[in-house]
């Protein structure tokens, strides 16, 4: 018994010499001078969060706040024993309205502090995307293309390949029929096979059964803002704004007039995106 009551002695006194350790390694590093600059600099680089805008049944993105994750910091910069700006490692913290909890509102347009915009394209069974696909390449741009079940039925390493190439795959069920059954396969295959995190629905007319729909399954439901129909070009330079969400048609007047699309906006200093970047609250999408 004896023994016993040495050994929890023994215990007691290492746990109490780590924490002491520990205590006193924390109090130190407090007052040392990098921790110090550090923290100093902190409260001047902190960038508080934007709420995402709702108005009724619609939203538009807000913006994460940034601050320096002081303690990731504090451990770079020791290992060179010196303060070092360059070595400052932020960390972002979303906003209390956020985007990523509402998936139960139409998603009108991105954050216009992008100044991005995207082109959506609803691929159904006739389409050929191939120029729409070289395009993009030629340009380095990312699109988003809403697929529906009987295009992907014969096109399922071409949506994989569209995925690797950065573009964006949104979820267009039976030509727009979220009620229908394909919808939950579309979205298997988007989601586990093509390995993207998120996905989104479409529409043109406000639908509470396909909002509703879209919501449990965790879709975005994309309103767009802008919706071509004839002469491409004249369209978006009398209707762009910063954050407009585009739909064109795949046609060969959209094809010819695309390079022009795309000179016109870099022009005016817009960034041509995908609805990944472009809904993103966070900094590196900017």
């Amino acid at each position: 018994m004896k023994k016993f009551f040495q050994f929890l002695g023994f215990i007691a006194l290492c746990a109490f010499s780590f924490y002491y350790t520990e205590k006193t390694v924390s109090v130190v590093k407090e007052f040392d001078d990098i921790m110090i600059e550090i923290k100093e600099v902190a409260k001047s680089e902190k960038i508080e969060s934007e709420n995402a805008t709702i108005e009724g049944d619609t939203i538009i993105p807000g913006e994460n706040g940034q601050e320096v994750d002081v303690t990731k910091s504090y451990q770079k910069m020791r290992k060179y024993g010196r303060y070092d700006e360059k070595l400052l490692l932020m960390e972002e913290f979303k906003p209390k309205v956020s985007i990523q909890d509402h998936y139960d509102k139409y998603v009108i347009r991105g954050n216009p502090k992008k100044r991005q915009v995207s082109f959506l394209f609803l691929v159904t069974k006739e389409d050929d995307i191939t120029e729409i696909q070289t395009l993009a390449n030629r340009y380095h741009l990312s699109f988003t293309f809403f697929v529906d079940s009987e295009w992907l039925e014969n096109h399922n390493e071409e949506v994989l390949l569209l995925m690797e190439e950065g573009h964006t795959i949104g979820n267009y069920s039976r030509r727009g029929d979220y009620e229908d059954a394909d919808f939950a396969w579309v979205d298997t295959v988007i989601k586990r096979i093509g390995k993207q995190e998120t996905s989104y629905c479409y529409t043109e007319e406000k639908n509470e059964n396909t909002l509703g729909l879209c919501a449990v399954n965790k879709n975005y439901t994309i309103f767009p803002s802008i919706i071509i129909k004839e002469y491409p070009y004249k369209t978006i330079k009398e209707q762009v704004q910063a954050g407009s969400l585009i739909t064109l048609p795949i046609n060969d007047q959209v094809i010819e007039e695309l390079p022009s699309i795309v000179k016109y906006l870099e022009s005016k200093d817009y960034r041509i995106t995908n609805l990944e970047q472009h809904l993103s609250e966070s900094h590196d999408s900017f």
